[in-house]
C-alpha cells in the first residue's frame, strides 16, 4: 500500500488524517488567499482616511473612516446607483419574461424552423458587442421616444431596450422546459386550462431553479453593462454607475481610496443578489448537469 493517496486534483495526499487536515486546510487558504485578498485590499483601502498615491493599497485600514464612500456618494456615485437599478430592475424583468415565453414556444410548440431560430438566437452569443455598438446606435437614434419627441438616446429606453432580448436565458429555459414530462401538461390540458394557464401554473413553478441561474447571469450581465451605457447615456442625468465608476478612476484630484471606495459600491449589489439567489443558482446548475 503506497504511503500517500491521490484526490480528484491529481495531488498525492499524504497518509494520516492530521496530515491530510493540513493539507486540506492549507489549499482552503490558499484558495482564500487567492480570490478574497483583493477584496479584502479593495475594502480595506477604501475605508482608510489616510491619503495614498495612485495604486497604492492597504491591508488594514489607516485612520478608519467612511468619508471616502461619502464623497464617492457626492461626487455621482448616488445617481449612478440610482439609475443602474431603474435599469437592472426593469430590465431584469423584461428580460426573464420575455426569455421563458420565448422558451416556452421553442420547447412546447411544434412548428417548422424551431432549430434554425434557437441556432440562430445561439449565434448572436458568438458576436461581440463591439460590433453591432455602432449600428444598434444608429438605431436607437432612429427610434423615437414617446411623450419626448426625442429619440431613445440618453434615455432610459435606450439603456433598457437592447438588453431584453439575451439567447442566454432563451437557452437555459428551453433546455430546461424539454425536461418536464408532457403527462403534466396534458393533465392541466384535461382540465380545461389554456396555453397561458399552463405555462404560469405548472411551467414555471417547475422553472423556479432555471429561473434563477437566468435571474443572477441576468443581473451581472445588466449591471456590468459599460459599452453600452457609454454609447447611450449622453447626460450625468443618465450615467449608470459602472460610467460614474470609470470617471472616477480617471480623475486625479481624488484619492486612491475615493475610486476604490466607488468601485465598492459597485460591487456590493452583485454580492447581495448572488447570496439571495444561491439557492436557486446553484439548484438551476446542479439540475442542468442531471438532466444534460
Amino acid at each position: 500500500m503506497s504511503a500517500a493517496s491521490s484526490t480528484a486534483l491529481g495531488l498525492r495526499m499524504p497518509k494520516g488524517r492530521v496530515p491530510q487536515r493540513l493539507v486540506r486546510v492549507a489549499l482552503i487558504l490558499l484558495v482564500l488567499a487567492i480570490f478574497l485578498l483583493p477584496l479584502w485590499t479593495l475594502a480595506m483601502t477604501a475605508l482608510s482616511g489616510a491619503t495614498l498615491q495612485s495604486g497604492e493599497a492597504a491591508l488594514l485600514p489607516k485612520q478608519p473612516t467612511f468619508s471616502n464612500i461619502t464623497t464617492a456618494w457626492h461626487f455621482g456615485v448616488a445617481r449612478g446607483l440610482v439609475n443602474s437599478l431603474i435599469v437592472v430592475a426593469v430590465g431584469l424583468t423584461l428580460q426573464v419574461t420575455v426569455s421563458a415565453l420565448a422558451a416556452y414556444s421553442l420547447a412546447r410548440k411544434r412548428f417548422r424552423g424551431a432549430s434554425l431560430v434557437l441556432l440562430v438566437l445561439l449565434a448572436t452569443m458568438m458576436m461581440p458587442e463591439e460590433i453591432i455598438a455602432i449600428p444598434l446606435y444608429l438605431v436607437l437614434g432612429k427610434i423615437p421616444q414617446p411623450f419626448t419627441g426625442g429619440t431613445l438616446i440618453d434615455s432610459y429606453g435606450g439603456l433598457i431596450l437592447p438588453l431584453v432580448g439575451w439567447a442566454l436565458p432563451i437557452y437555459v429555459l428551453t433546455g430546461f422546459m424539454r425536461t418536464i414530462p408532457i403527462e403534466l401538461e396534458e393533465a392541466a390540458r384535461i382540465d380545461g386550462a389554456g396555453d397561458f394557464g399552463i405555462f404560469w401554473r405548472v411551467i414555471l413553478p417547475l422553472c423556479r431553479p432555471a429561473l434563477g441561474t437566468c435571474g443572477v447571469f441576468g443581473f451581472l450581465m445588466i449591471w456590468d453593462q459599460y459599452l453600452l451605457p457609454l454609447l447611450v447615456a449622453q447626460s450625468k442625468n443618465t450615467y449608470t454607475l459602472t460610467i460614474v465608476v470609470t470617471s472616477l478612476q480617471s480623475s486625479e484630484e481624488l484619492g486612491e481610496g475615493v475610486r476604490l471606495a466607488a468601485a465598492l459600491i459597485l460591487l456590493v449589489p452583485s454580492v447581495i443578489v448572488y447570496l439571495l439567489l444561491q439557492r436557486f443558482f446553484e439548484r438551476g446548475l446542479l439540475s442542468g448537469s442531471l438532466k444534460g
